[in-house]
């Protein structure tokens, strides 16, 4: 059974963590995902935060896994732009592995910022953001699934 994101957004931050190292890395994601921001989870701030930034600044991720690279969708008018690396590493969050997504090479806004995502159910990833090595927030990533 798939888990919609908005459920990720009724989790505890403890939940949350426990989710992603229960995880595994599943496959590197093809396409458009539809992003939502995991801010104070659990918490009415949390529900608005989310569907604020995803109506002015962060739509979601675009990838490729040919080049083994994505784009982020941001602004109201969902730009293309934010390139980064993506690849399987070691995650800083546990120690195993996890589909990793690197601006370090990629980005002057964002050279400081590694997202690391993991597959919580069919179509949905589970993401962490690093800014340097700080964990900030979650995000989920919806892919469509065909049926």
């Amino acid at each position: 059974m798939a888990l919609p994101a908005v459920d990720l957004l009724d989790l505890s931050q403890a939940e949350l963590d426990d989710l992603f190292r229960a995880s595994p890395a599943g496959p590197i994601p093809a396409g458009e995902g539809d992003g939502t921001v995991i801010f104070a989870p659990d918490t009415v701030v949390g529900d608005i935060t989310a569907k604020l930034v995803h109506l002015i600044a962060w739509k979601g991720k675009i990838f490729d896994p040919e080049k083994g690279e994505l784009r982020n969708e941001i602004s109201p008018f969902g730009i293309d732009a934010i390139r980064a690396k993506v690849f399987y590493g070691t995650s800083w969050f546990d120690g195993a592995e996890a589909i990793i997504i690197d601006y370090s090479e990629t980005s002057l806004v964002a050279q400081w910022i590694r997202d690391e995502i993991r597959l919580v159910a069919p179509g949905l990833y589970l993401g962490v953001v690093f800014w340097d090595q700080t964990k900030i927030l979650n995000f989920s990533l919806r892919f469509d699934q065909a049926e």
